[in-house]
């Protein structure tokens, strides 16, 4: 296992493919083993790094991952077997704003794709979440733009920082969820519905 998760590590590195930060991943599993997460749902799987990493919490875990690059989902699911974890994690290719879930809940969404389109994850999946589940969104500091935007450089950087901070607006404003954020690895929104005990202990 270890050695499958260092492979993909250097995979990683040298294709260009961004995997979740050590802190966030470190945050997450800590998360998944105090709250007894059984169910959760990863929209943008990559190369099956965090979906593993996140399995590997508790033996109870099963997760739904959503990937629509092609040859990120065959990475994927290599690794997965590799890791003999293809029994607990089921990786579905597909575009996940076309994913029909219906009839399944999550104790823990994770939005972790194009960050463009975070608004309308968001939107969607929310309607997929347990009672005292969370909604965990990582990148919402990118790589410390969005608190230093005057270091951005390229215009198409400055249009996705721009979507993120929207993104963290609608977050802040809105009337259903409240959204704690962390500067952990590189940003974590962790967002639960407003008057839900049981999710509120989050810290």
């Amino acid at each position: 296992m270890k050695d499958v998760i260092q492979d993909m590590e250097r995979y990683a590195e040298a294709n260009n493919v961004p995997i979740i930060e050590r802190d966030s991943i470190i945050f997450i599993d800590k998360y998944i083993k105090l709250n007894g997460v059984k169910k959760v749902l990863e929209i943008g799987t990559a190369i099956g790094y965090s979906a593993i990493l996140m399995a590997c919490a508790s033996k109870d875990v099963e997760i739904t991952t959503i990937e629509r690059d092609e040859k990120r989902y065959k990475e994927a699911l290599k690794n997965i077997r590799a890791c003999e974890m293809d029994k607990r994690i089921d990786v579905v290719f597909d575009d996940a704003l076309d994913v029909n879930l219906a009839g399944y809940k999550y104790d823990l969404i994770f939005i972790d794709a194009a960050k463009g389109q975070n608004i309308k994850f968001f939107e969607k999946f929310k309607n997929y979440l347990n009672e005292g589940g969370i909604i965990i969104t990582d990148n919402v500091n990118f790589h410390g733009l969005v608190k230093n935007p005057e270091r951005i450089e390229s215009k198409n950087v400055r249009q996705l920082v721009d979507k993120i901070i929207e993104y963290r607006e609608y977050l802040s404003d809105n009337d259903e969820y409240v959204t704690k954020f962390y500067d952990i690895g590189d940003g974590l929104a962790i967002s639960f519905k407003k008057n839900d005990e049981k999710a509120k202990s989050i810290d």
